[in-house]
């Protein structure tokens, strides 16, 4: 019952990432509905630039965790090498750079250097209510999270199997905002 999906090595990952054409108009952006950067990150992880593609997912995608694992990459039937080729295999990518990420400590909490002393209440731990507890506290606010479940995570935790997304990946998350 775990995530069935096997991550490619990076030598692969690399040339999956090499593959992407910097399209003057890349159609990947239609198709993905976050609007990821993926050219940039692409060619950053290419680069080997693996840091650098990990702020470029985060500057669209609060949990890159969470949707490289759960959406159905409609960026990739988008991907104008899936015209006459295979399209470049970017949620494997984009989970390769976000997974990255964690095993090398690069994702820490941005923590407000000054708080406005303004209490928020989200209502909902699901990932919309994640990232907006998350952005709220960036800017500044003392934020509490509600969920009627006993657990967070809304659909996520119990909408979503495990073979699509373990729920270690929430808990990483969870247990570093804490």
């Amino acid at each position: 019952w775990k995530e069935f999906i096997k991550p490619l090595p990076e030598p692969e990952l690399e040339r999956q990432a090499a593959r992407c054409m910097d399209c003057g108009i890349p159609f990947c952006h239609n198709g993905c509905p976050v609007n990821n950067l993926i050219p940039d990150w692409n060619d950053l992880v290419y680069r080997d630039q693996w840091k650098t593609a990990l702020q470029t997912l985060h500057l669209t995608n609060n949990f890159p965790e969470f949707t490289g694992r759960i959406c159905p990459a409609p960026c990739e039937s988008a991907c104008t090498l899936n015209i006459d080729d295979s399209p470049v295999t970017i949620k494997t990518i984009e989970c390769a750079i976000v997974d990255r990420g964690w095993q090398e400590g690069w994702i820490k909490p941005q923590v407000s250097e000054k708080r406005t002393g303004k209490k928020v209440g989200v209502i909902g731990s699901g990932p919309a209510g994640m990232a907006c507890a998350q952005q709220l506290s960036r800017a500044g606010h003392d934020v509490t999270l509600f969920e009627k479940n006993d657990r967070i995570g809304g659909l996520m935790r119990y909408g979503i199997p495990d073979f699509k997304m373990e729920k270690w990946v929430i808990d990483r998350r969870v247990n570093q905002m804490k």
